[in-house]
């Protein structure tokens, strides 16, 4: 699943893209929004919310859109070849004079209200790289339910916007603690929402594939820190990676 890094990279492409031109060409291609026609419309901005979404069209319309595992979103020139995929995948067209973008396997996307976007965003914690960060509300959030594992709580939304499946690994490594340990026996917890913060920052302007990653997907390889194998395991249906060694508390 695309995180916050990820989901803030292609909200630049798109606002680059789309942002102040008019909309030569708009289909939505779910049913309940397959008769809606935004062309003639100018986009106002992409913003991203957390892993979610959000473009703003001319008269009060938001394009809620959300990535969940497979999604994605390309943007290409007027003679470009479209790569996405298969056109039976396509759930979106957004066309200007300039660009086209194309939403592939969206698994959510919704026209709605802008003055309605607390509906679909509002339950959100605050987002690791938007300009909403409270490192204060995003530890008491956290610390909200004591007993639960630090690796289910970071990846509650509602807690802290931002982290997926790879910066959870990561963010339990650099504070030596195992994803199972409940987030009350973490020793300094404020420790989780800084590494948290700083691991997206780093990675904000790398693509995916040049993630700077010390255990994520590394399973029998040596920790970077005293060189045992990383081990891996699941976590509510998820890969989770971590040290035996460097990292405290419960394991499966």
């Amino acid at each position: 699943m695309p995180e916050g890094d990820t989901v803030r990279q292609t909200a630049r492409r798109l606002h680059t893209a789309l942002a102040g031109h008019e909309l030569t060409r708009s289909d939505l291609r779910v049913p309940r929004y397959a008769t809606a026609d935004l062309t003639g419309r100018t986009v106002l901005d992409v913003t991203p919310r957390g892993k979610h979404l959000l473009t703003r069209i001319e008269g009060g319309l938001t394009l809620h859109s959300h990535l969940r595992m497979d999604g994605a979103w390309k943007v290409y020139a007027p003679d470009e070849r479209w790569r996405g995929g298969p056109a039976h995948q396509i759930r979106a067209i957004l066309g200007t004079a300039g660009h086209t973008a194309v939403g592939y396997r969206l698994p959510v996307l919704e026209l709605l209200r802008t003055g309605d976007e607390d509906r679909v965003v509002g339950h959100l914690g605050p987002d690791l790289l938007g300009p909403d960060w409270d490192p204060a509300v995003a530890l008491r959030r956290l610390l909200s339910d004591p007993a639960r594992p630090v690796g289910e709580a970071l990846l509650d939304q509602r807690n802290l916007a931002g982290i997926g499946n790879i910066f959870k690994s990561e963010t339990c490594f650099l504070v030596r603690a195992t994803p199972w340990l409940p987030i009350g026996e973490l020793p300094s917890p404020e420790r989780l929402v800084t590494a948290a913060k700083d691991l997206l920052e780093a990675n904000r302007e790398r693509p995916g594939n040049r993630r700077k990653l010390y255990v994520y997907d590394r399973a029998h390889r040596p920790c970077p820190r005293c060189g045992t194998p990383i081990r891996t395991a699941d976590q509510d249906g998820r890969p989770v990676y971590w040290c035996p060694r460097c990292q405290s508390g419960p394991t499966p």
